[in-house]
């Protein structure tokens, strides 16, 4: 059966669609369905009156996604534990090409958290300006708000996710050696070892959504840590295969049980020490994920 003109015509903007309402969202499977939706408001709109698809879906998603923030926020309120965004793999593009330092922090867990501390409105000014290159008057037209009203919305938002200075991002190979050496010292039982990976002041966040076992609160600090990665190390190591996988433009260790993925742990690096963890073990977190790396 031959697909409707409208549908090809769709399916060129969709990876773009996806990359955007992943941004605004923090979740992939939220983000699917904004751009299902998307299709279906473009499949029955007239034609003659789109002058430029491109534009007109990147409004329609960004409303939608809008639309999905307010609710969104009450349900992270009442979120039983620590709420971090969907892993999604990118190595293969999934968000886009992320060959610059800047690109790659658009999509990490650390840039996604701090965005949810911004309204819906100022998360899509920033998005459309930070990730997508969008002027003021472009980003006016889409929020149908004044140019001088979006100004002030982005210069309020940049404050609010400002990043500490001194964060390093080292190199891939680099990246990879430093979570191996982390997965072996917990693994093994090597304090020594964890205390050379760990920053002082480092956090870990654990999110199983009330659905499996998990910290309800982040837990601070070097030592701290470091007991509660030795008192699980078994419990959470025990029968699992682990890989590092690029999730969110940065490294990543990803744990299998067989086929099933388990948990994905991202990591936040500052001069050459563990500054955050944030491990994703909700099942329904990881579906995205997971159906990426069965392709791979």
């Amino acid at each position: 059966m031959t697909p409707p003109p409208h549908a090809d015509e769709f399916e060129s903007h969709r990876p773009r669609l996806f990359g955007l309402a992943y941004r605004l969202l923090g979740s992939a499977h939220e983000a699917e369905d904004a751009v299902q939706d998307a299709y279906l408001r473009f499949s029955g709109a007239d034609r003659a009156a789109i002058e430029h698809p491109g534009a007109w879906l990147a409004k329609a998603v960004t409303n939608l996604c809008l639309t999905r923030l307010t609710s969104a926020r009450a349900r992270r309120e009442e979120y039983p534990g620590p709420w971090l965004p969907e892993p999604v793999a990118t190595s293969d593009g999934t968000l886009g090409p992320l060959e610059s330092a800047e690109r790659r922090e658009q999509v990490s867990m650390a840039l996604l958290v701090l965005l949810e501390r911004l309204t819906p409105t100022e998360r899509a000014v920033y998005v459309l300006r930070e990730a997508f290159g969008y002027g003021h008057r472009e980003i006016a037209g889409v929020l149908d708000l004044s140019e001088a009203n979006c100004r002030q919305l982005y210069r309020r938002a940049v404050a609010r996710v400002a990043a500490p200075e001194g964060r390093f991002e080292p190199a891939p190979q680099r990246q990879e050696e430093l979570l191996t050496s982390f997965l072996t010292a917990a693994r093994e039982g090597d304090m020594a070892g964890l205390e050379k990976l760990l920053a002082a002041d480092v956090t870990y966040w654990g999110d199983g959504g009330g659905r499996v076992s998990a910290a309800l609160r982040p837990i601070v600090g070097r030592e701290k840590v470091m007991r509660f990665l030795m008192g699980g190390a078994e419990r959470f190591t025990k029968g699992l295969d682990f890989a590092v996988v690029e999730v969110n433009g940065a490294g990543a260790l990803v744990a299998r049980a067989g086929d099933m993925l388990v948990g994905v742990a991202s990591f936040e690096l500052r001069d050459g020490l563990i500054t955050h963890v944030r491990t994703v073990m909700n099942p329904d977190k990881l579906a995205y994920v997971q159906r990426q790396l069965a392709r791979s």
